[in-house]
Parts: C-alpha cells; structure tokens; sequence
C-alpha cells in the first residue's frame, strides 16, 4: 500500500514538474527569467526526490528488520520443536 502511494505520488510530482516548466516556457517572462524560474523549480524538484528517496530507503530498512525479526523467531521456534522432538 505504501509503495503504491509512494509511486503515485512521484509521478504526481514528475507531472507537475513538467507542467509548471512548460507553463514557464510559454510564459510571457524574458529568458533570464524564465531561466531562473525553471532552475527553481529543477532544484526543488531534485530536492523531493532525493527526499522521497530516503523515505523509501528508511521503509526499507524497517521492512528488512521486521523480516529478520520474524526469521530469527521462527528458526528458534523450530530449533525449540525439534528438541522437544529429540528429547
């Protein structure tokens, strides 16, 4: 659910990105400008996605830990039946 969500919303934001620079392309602004607004825009874009790339790498690692977590419980489990099987 998450990963959808986290999907969905990069692509949300890819669109806008694209929209508001050509909505700026085709701005009656000089090119100085319009350059400076495009270089605003890239670098906020770059910023969320360099944020929404840790938010996946930190649901990740919490996802990897509960995993292990359930691994280590489970193989102690079995080593516990198979003494009570042995014994």
């Amino acid at each position: 659910m998450r990963e959808e969500y986290s999907d969905k919303a990069l692509w949300f934001v890819a669109g806008a990105a694209i929209g508001a620079t050509l909505a700026l392309l085709f701005a009656p602004s000089s090119g100085e400008v319009t350059r400076r607004r495009i270089g605003r825009a890239a670098a906020s874009g770059k910023d969320y996605v360099a944020e929404a790339g840790r938010d996946v790498m930190d649901q990740g690692r919490g996802l990897f830990e509960k995993g292990r977590k359930i691994a280590d419980d489970a193989a102690e489990l079995f080593e516990r039946g198979k003494k009570m099987v042995e014994g």
